[in-house]
């Protein structure tokens, strides 16, 4: 009888309207920075996630492991959760991110901001010659986590991801399409070996090819260009009900 009453019914149906915290946020929020990689160039902190979004909107997550951790209290022991979740949009960015929550689904939720904070730019190269897309990592390359040694080598055009389940995932989300690997240590530890793997492929652009030689010419970080618009204060955009 009647309509729906009481307080609270149907509020979750609106889209949350992001209002940015920090500087870069609202530059982009209002369209001034029109790529991620002008916030690599500057090596600027993301701190908001929804950057990341409106940058990537094409990010793929996928939940690598979720492991029970326990801690011994007075009264017996106390278990969480804690969630392993890679990011990537199979186009040369990849993240990784860790949580450990109460519950699974807040664990998965936190791991996936997590990820998204630690987006980084993959470099990928060619084995031989330079012809077509880039298809395979630039150089050899290593990283390393706890006991995990892994080892990613160039390989040619149609070899494939040779690798184990794991960081063959990763590197598919990362847009490598051939790779030899070599790992070593106790790789049965997965969280290790999978960012033991991420560690690897974050190298990439860390290494200087005669290609990048290049002087790079920085013009003011985007805080100084605008600091006329983050001068003024912020008044978020409140979208107005249609009138009938």
């Amino acid at each position: 009888r009647g309509g729906p009453r009481g307080r609270g019914r149907g509020r979750g149906d609106e889209a949350e309207v992001w209002v940015p915290c920090t500087k870069l946020g609202r530059l982009v929020k209002e369209g001034l920075i029109k790529s991620l990689e002008q916030v690599y160039l500057y090596s600027l902190k993301v701190k908001e996630y929804q950057i990341i979004d409106a940058f990537l909107p094409g990010l793929v997550d996928e939940v690598m492991k979720i492991m029970p951790v326990q801690k011994q209290t007075r009264a017996g022991q106390r278990t969480r959760f804690k969630a392993f979740v890679c990011v990537g949009d199979s186009n040369g960015h990849l993240g990784l991110g860790v949580k450990c929550a109460k519950e699974v689904a807040t664990a998965i939720r936190g791991a996936i901001i997590s990820a998204k904070l630690n987006v980084v730019p993959i470099r990928r190269g060619y084995w031989g010659s330079t012809i077509g897309k880039p298809h395979t990592v630039p150089t050899k390359l290593t990283g390393k986590c706890g006991s995990v040694t892994m080892r990613l080598v160039p390989a040619p055009r149609g070899a494939g991801i040779v690798a184990a389940k794991a960081p063959k995932k990763v590197l598919q989300m990362a847009g490598i399409e051939d790779v030899y690997t070599a790992s070593r240590g106790h790789r049965r530890t997965l969280g290790n070996f999978i960012k033991a793997t991420f560690s690897a492929l974050a190298a990439s652009y860390g290494y200087l090819t005669p290609d990048l030689w290049r002087e790079t010419t920085f013009g003011k970080t985007p805080q100084q260009e605008f600091t006329d618009v983050l001068a003024k204060p912020y008044k978020p955009e409140v979208e107005k009900p249609a009138a009938y």
